[in-house]
């Protein structure tokens, strides 16, 4: 189906909750998933997947009819709408790996950086090193772009790569010649499996350019962050003032519009990685993910990605924002760099003085004017201040006041337009405590924790006639601000191969300052502040673009583990980092998997843990695929060992043993990326009533000894079944410290029945 046909706004954003109407074909779309290309020639793969069609369809019409995206560059498959019992036919035939339903996913700074240690600085910091990652190409997956934001400017750069082998696509207020420079080389398109699935929607109840041209504003906010190029005296309602700029300004942009109003079709997206693999692109960065239960590592974003990785080409992706319940972590596979959300030291507090004045202090982004004392309501019978109801229940009583309700989750958009609505002067919302804010420009909302939100309700039940003063936002940064996992941010165990760790890192993703389109709603001078996995992930994506510009050699499995084993398990200060959500806890490996991203320790991490193609493979040949599954995978015939390998044994920075019996040994080779002659001695803090056994306990490298193996023997001393304990071990020369996380958890009761 062309992308031409009259749009189609597809489903409506989130944020905006309106409920619309399409239209639903008998067929659904399907990827076919064949592995390996066995043609180099693009057009013979396409006819290859038509042929494959036909015997199933039985005419070039109905192939034609059928055929959504042909996969042809970066892997072999396609999309097609099929009916359920074709689904089941195709998946039959011997050449085809997989058949998986089309998924929907969802698109889950002026301090950043600065706080993570990427500043300008001397000709010594990893910004000037690494040239502020030019010559590099990042590929982003996402909404689109906004070209006319000044983060996109291309001053002082030079000639485009010659490697690159993409291009724009002109479309709706998008010309190519216009909007593509030499900073933002690429930006295309993919709607073809979103409109497939399901049908025209009505455009008018949902806005959306049929172009690269990025409507409500998250691709434009993930592209800035990655690269943008220095801005300076930028702000957010005055708010967070200073120089914005992504992580690596002289990074090469590449924008794959595959996200429509909040949602991404699995097989849009995944044609958007084979035209990056294609393209030339050195990292993909991807802001989204899908719900819980996930799919094995064969849905479409680890299929995409296996492929892109195979090619030297880092995927970082983000954790997904279910957060704060645990298994809730999608983008599980080995190869991907999943990235979990952190905040930052910086805050935003908002001072609410009561009529009694007291003083209590609260997080908002409210740029002014102050609001004097006015009355303060908290709606009682029948709503009893629940924020959820004050939607459902409006009450004349709010008009002409401040209103303190209480929320069991965080329904912010709702319980704020419920108030406006009824006439309010603004909102006092008491949570479980989190740092993410909705901006609200001149409309004071303000979060306090339950503690202080009845301190609040017992002052308005204390006096007849309640008051409240509340004054704009001030900006706090330094280390009195203290770092969290934010409450949103996805957390591990991983529900689909539980002895791989997951998230990998974590990075700021709470109240980034980015460039955004006009058209959004909290849009103040082209830019916001927005908060998820989703901002989170292209930090690690601008580092990852630095790594790449001073190590183009090294591995996507090389530079994850330079990022994992040597991040912050503090927070830059040495201050303890905790875990925000139902109960604040310290944060443990299923929170912030190595830790809080070190951008300047990353550089130099002395060992790594790498990995190739074959480990991989080994992996699949762990979880029980088949040996023809993997042989179309690669493209090439493979059988797996027998016996199988050990998970356990794939090469990860990290230990995950999910069902500890009694004992275990495994394996892991680290090779030496420092100076030659070195020697480490091992480090180990085991789990509680784990035992941590590593031979050799120091390891020795020369010029003719880069790697080395090491077994870790693992046994536990506890009687009965546990939870996951944590520890780490660490490799040292006393200049490197190479850690990795270990989580454990005791399966004692299973053991017994095994056993009898």
């Amino acid at each position: 189906m062309s992308k031409t046909i009259l749009f189609l706004a597809l489903f409506l954003s989130i944020v905006l909750n309106v409920q619309i109407s399409f239209v639903v074909a008998e067929s659904k779309v399907y990827v076919v998933y064949l592995g390996e290309k066995e043609h180099d020639n693009p057009e013979s793969v396409t006819e290859s997947h038509h042929q494959m069609l036909w015997s199933l369809l039985g005419s070039k019409e109905a192939v034609l009819d059928s055929i959504v995206y042909s996969y042809r560059h970066g892997f072999s498959g396609f999309a097609a709408k099929l009916t359920e019992s074709q689904a089941q036919q195709i998946s039959e035939l011997p050449e085809v790996v997989q058949v998986i339903p089309n998924t929907l996913y969802e698109m889950t700074t002026t301090r950043t950086w600065d706080y993570l240690g990427v500043s300008p600085g001397n000709s010594d910091s990893l910004l000037q090193k690494a040239n502020m990652g030019y010559n590099v190409i990042v590929g982003v997956i996402d909404s689109g772009v906004w070209p006319e934001s000044e983060m996109f400017n291309d001053k002082g750069f030079g000639p485009i790569p010659s490697r690159w082998k993409g291009g724009c696509e002109s479309g709706e207020l998008f010309n190519a010649s216009i909007h593509c420079n030499r900073k933002l080389i690429g930006a295309k398109y993919f709607v073809d499996g979103l409109v497939a699935e399901f049908g025209v929607v009505n455009r008018t109840q949902n806005p959306e350019y049929l172009s690269p041209r990025d409507f409500a504003g998250h691709g434009t906010h993930v592209a800035s962050t990655i690269g943008g190029s220095f801005l300076p005296n930028v702000s957010y309602v005055g708010l967070g003032r200073g120089t914005a700029r992504g992580g690596a300004p002289g990074v090469h942009i590449a924008v794959y519009k595959a996200c429509w109003s909040g949602y991404c079709s699995g097989a849009d997206v995944l044609k958007a990685m084979d035209e990056a693999i294609h393209d030339g692109v050195d990292i993909l960065s991807l802001s989204l993910g899908p719900s819980v239960p996930l799919f094995p590592e064969t849905e479409h974003t680890s299929v995409g990605a296996f492929h892109a990785v195979a090619k030297g080409i880092p995927v970082v992706i983000a954790a997904g924002n279910a957060g704060p319940t645990a298994q809730t972590i999608s983008n599980v596979a080995p190869w991907v760099l999943t990235v979990a959300a952190t905040t930052q030291d910086r805050s935003f507090p908002t001072a609410i003085t009561l009529g009694n004045n007291i003083t209590i202090l609260g997080q908002a982004i409210y740029g002014g004017p102050e609001l004097g004392f006015v009355g303060l309501t908290y709606p009682e019978s029948p709503l009893s201040g629940d924020c959820e109801k004050l939607s459902a229940n409006p009450n004349s009583t709010m008009e002409g006041k401040v209103v303190l309700c209480f929320a069991a989750s965080t329904p912010s958009n709702a319980a704020i337009a419920a108030v406006i609505n009824a006439g309010g002067l603004g909102l006092i919302m008491a949570k479980n405590p989190t740092h993410s804010l909705t901006p609200t420009r001149k409309f004071p909302w303000v979060s306090i924790d339950f503690e202080l939100g009845t301190d609040i309700l017992f002052y308005i039940r204390s006096t007849r006639s309640p008051i409240v003063k509340i004054q704009a936002s001030k900006t706090l940064f330094g280390q009195s601000v203290s770092t969290k996992v934010a409450t949103f941010s996805s957390r591990g165990p991983n529900s689909v191969s539980p002895a791989i760790l997951k998230p990998d890192i974590a990075a700021p993703g709470v109240n980034i300052l980015a460039a955004i389109s006009p058209n959004s709603s909290i849009n103040d001078g082209g830019f916001a502040m927005m908060s998820g996995t989703s901002m989170a992930t292209p930090v690690v994506s601008g580092v990852v673009v630095l790594l790449k510009s001073l190590h183009p050699d090294w591995s996507p499995s090389a530079i994850k583990s330079a990022i994992v084993t040597t991040a912050w398990r503090t927070d830059p200060s040495g201050e303890p980092i905790f875990a925000d959500g139902s109960s604040r806890k310290l944060a443990d490996p299923f929170d912030y998997g190595g830790g809080l991203i070190n951008p300047e320790k990353a550089v130099k991490p002395g060992l790594i843990y790498d990995m190739t193609t074959d480990d991989y493979v080994m992996y699949m040949c762990s979880v029980d695929y088949s040996d023809i599954s993997i042989s179309r995978v690669l493209g090439k015939i493979t059988v797996c060992p027998n016996p199988k390998p050990s998970v356990l044994d794939l090469n990860l920075p990290s230990i995950t043993i999910p069902n500890l019996r009694g004992e275990v040994t495994l394996t892991r080779t680290v090779t030496n990326v420092g100076p030659v002659n070195s020697v480490y001695k091992v480090v180990i803090d085991p789990p509680t009533g784990i035992n941590v056994a590593v031979t050799p306990a120091e390891l020795v490298f020369d010029y003719t000894t880069t790697k080395r193996s090491f077994t870790v023997r693992v046994s536990t001393t506890h009687k009965v079944n546990t939870g996951y304990y944590f520890g780490s071990l660490t490799w040292t020369d006393n200049m490197h410290n190479v850690a990795i996380p270990v989580s454990v958890r005791t399966q004692i009761l299973q053991r017994y029945y095994d056993e009898n």
